[in-house]
């Protein structure tokens, strides 16, 4: 027995720190409770203006000038024709478009300061003068992704409160089956509807005529021909804390939910990233391939650059073959990007065929960074250029619910700290929880659940005050559910996470929403839903695990075989592209869950890693 060592309170804590996991809410302990382990950002605190983000990014500081730059300047670029938006002509169409909102006969009486838009269109050049333009108006704005079916469409319409949309020629027949759903008549669905097209002569581009006949619809070309506002709609002091953005998002589990995103969250975002983000040059410009509807790509794609006066090449989606030809076409600098595309630039034979040597500067986020994958697509870059062509590949931290970046591995520490999602950026605190009521933190370098708090951690979930009590505490830490490790010198690594929810190739991909889907198959009695590691894809997959209605039908491996896969292809039929059973569909006899009706996913992916040497899913496109 050890003797001699006084008994201090700090003592008693850790002697009895295994009996606090069980008995933490017991009044006993109360007296023993430590100070928690906050951790600060290194960097100083960031000014965060208190105004509208419009004024932000556009506002005057001396005859032609925008927003602090030259408005000659070029701001956007269509890929495909090379059609340029300049900041003095974004400034000026986003005030044409707002006032057509706020005007117009059929969209005026639902345009009003306040009230909720959603946007569901692919990547284009109206997405800033939309996006802009919206909140000029004193808009809110919900981003819809553009792969969603009309009845995933449905759920974010109603949920958000939205009630104006607006869409492309290509996503009018989901937008109007949708409406259909809810059981508005075709006259006054199309009055909801703002149409925008490939027709670029609104911007001084090439015409183009529309997929489908759009002649009873508004177009956002009418809206641009019918005045301007005198000025945005201001949101100065206390009013910054309006919502501004509706993205969606599953949180740390269940179905997806409004993040009520603030002017001031947005603010935050673009005062503290520039801490450890590139510091550019004259020659730098990036080319934008995430959707614009996700908040990395809408808050770092089109936000963040007009801060820096970064031009922006927004290609429409992400194909390899063009992703290359437009990095030598515009002599491309850096991009945003998740892990799949860097396996794009591993293994894809276009990589040759095209000069990629401008490119320098990668981010990635949405998904962690294997070590692996950055040093093939270095060693295969590198051999084709200079010694003074140089590549830096950093990944970034983030969340929808903190606007969204929080980390971001500065350049200097690429390749010394390669894995790391980089320091805390300024105004921002964190704290490392062994347990998911913080009352226990994790020990020094070792891994514990990630809390944040900070001005850029959303105001709630939309309408859903359990889900937002649940996921922020009463003293402001927002709860990631991502687990990490801090190092000595205050880097974070992403190790794991609490949560469930599924990340393929940057989307989020709930399974309990794919469960609730799999449950209305009338063969299917029961289901659950992992996500399985793909090394060849550098993503997770969704996999289901389904119990059979009617076991006799599928007794044998074919039977079983032929079920599964036409399971696969029912999903297909129900829900996006990104939530499709990539990962296959294992039929069991029964889906482990707890005595409290908890499916037990721990036990299914130890299940899918035996499978998975026995069974080879289909791959996946990106």
């Amino acid at each position: 027995m050890h003797v001699g060592r006084p008994l201090t309170i700090e003592r008693v804590v850790a002697l009895v720190t295994p009996l606090r996991l069980r008995c933490h809410k017991a009044s006993f302990w109360s007296p023993l409770t430590m100070s928690p382990t906050i951790y600060k950002s290194a960097y100083p605190d960031a000014d965060i203006p208190q105004t509208s983000v419009f004024t932000r990014l556009f506002a005057s500081k001396g005859p032609g000038d925008v927003g602090g730059f030259p408005g000659s300047s070029s701001a956007f670029i269509d890929a495909s024709s090379g059609t340029t938006l300049t900041r003095a002509s974004l400034l000026d169409l986003s005030l044409r478009f707002g006032h057509g909102l706020r005007t117009h006969p059929a969209l005026a009486s639902r345009a009003k300061r306040g009230n909720t838009i959603l946007i569901f269109s692919p990547n284009s050049l109206a997405w800033p003068v939309i996006l802009f333009g919206s909140v000029a108006a004193g808009l809110r704005c919900t981003l819809a992704n553009s792969a969603y079916t009309p009845a995933e469409l449905k759920h974010q319409y109603t949920d958000s409160g939205a009630y104006l949309i607006i869409t492309t020629d290509e996503g009018l027949g989901v937008v109007r089956e949708m409406l259909g759903l809810l059981g508005v008549p075709k006259k006054d669905a199309d009055r909801r509807i703002v149409i925008t097209t490939q027709d670029l002569r609104w911007a001084g581009g090439p015409g183009a005529k529309p997929s489908v006949d759009v002649s009873t619809l508004v177009s956002m070309e009418e809206l641009l021909k019918a005045g301007k506002l005198g000025q945005e709609e201001k949101f100065e002091g206390a009013l910054s804390d309006e919502t501004l953005y509706l993205c969606y998002s599953s949180g740390t589990t269940g179905k997806p939910k409004g993040v009520e995103s603030t002017h001031r969250n947005i603010q935050s975002l673009l005062s503290i990233v520039p801490a450890t983000f590139l510091r550019n040059g004259p020659e730098d410009i990036i080319l934008s391939i995430l959707p614009h509807y996700h908040i990395y790509s809408l808050a770092q794609g089109l936000h963040l650059p007009l801060i820096y006066n970064l031009p922006v090449v927004i290609q429409t989606r992400f194909e390899p073959v063009s992703f290359c030809a437009n990095i030598e076409k515009y002599k491309i600098t850096l991009s945003l990007i998740v892990p799949p595309v860097l396996v794009v630039l591993a293994r894809h034979p276009a990589v040759e065929q095209y000069d990629l040597s401008t490119l320098k500067y990668l981010v990635s986020g949405a998904a962690p960074l294997g070590r692996d994958l950055v040093h093939q697509v270095k060693a295969r870059l590198l051999a084709k250029r200079r010694p003074d062509q140089p590549l830096d590949i950093v990944q970034g931290f983030g969340m929808t619910e903190t606007s969204p970046t929080t980390h971001l591995l500065p350049q200097a520490d690429s390749e010394r700290k390669i894995g790391s999602i980089g320091p805390l950026l300024p105004n921002l605190e964190a704290r490392l929880l062994e347990d998911e009521d913080g009352l226990v933190d994790a020990g020094e370098g070792q891994p514990g659940e990630l809390w944040l708090r900070g001005l850029s951690v959303m105001k709630g979930y939309l309408n859903n005050p359990t889900a937002t009590a649940n996921s922020i505490t009463a003293d402001g830490w927002f709860k990631t559910g991502d687990i990490a490790i801090r190092d000595a010198e205050g880097f974070y690594y992403i190790v794991d996470r609490r949560k469930e929810l599924i990340k393929y190739k940057g989307f989020q991909v709930p399974p309990a929403e794919l469960e609730g889907v799999l449950l209305t198959h009338p063969e299917i009695a029961d289901a659950a839903v992992i996500g399985v590691d793909s090394v060849e894809e550098a993503t997770e997959l969704p996999r289901a695990y389904i119990v059979a209605a009617n076991p006799d039908k599928v007794k044998t491996p074919e039977a079983k075989a032929a079920f599964a896969q036409s399971v696969a292809k029912w999903m297909e039929t129900k829900v996006a592209r990104h939530k499709f059973l990539r990962g296959g569909v294992a039929i069991i006899d029964i889906i482990p869950k707890s005595a409290s009706g908890k499916i037990l996913r721990r036990e299914l992916r130890d299940s899918a890693k035996v499978e998975a040497k026995r069974a080879s899913p289909a791959k996946a496109k990106l």
